[in-house]
């Protein structure tokens, strides 16, 4: 399985503390090197913790249990 960095965001708890997310696609190549299945996301932290999508912008660390939402993109053009 190959695993390729697709995204990385910004993520932020109830306390304030701000994670950065890593999100990768991971494909599993059939016998013939070609991809056997549909793409599956997974998001980790910058420091390796996994993390779990709920839902929309929601997020959770599978270690913790600590809830996280997604910040909004700051590339914004003014």
């Amino acid at each position: 399985m190959a695993a390729v960095l697709v995204g990385q965001f910004h993520a932020r708890d109830a306390e304030g503390r701000v994670y950065s997310v890593h999100e990768f696609q991971d494909s599993t190549p059939s016998a013939d090197g070609f991809s056997s299945s549909a793409p599956v996301t997974t998001y980790k932290l910058a420091i390796g913790d996994r993390v779990n999508k709920l839902d929309g912008n929601e997020f959770v660390l599978v270690q913790s249990g600590v809830t996280i939402i997604r910040e909004p993109d700051a590339n914004v053009a003014s």
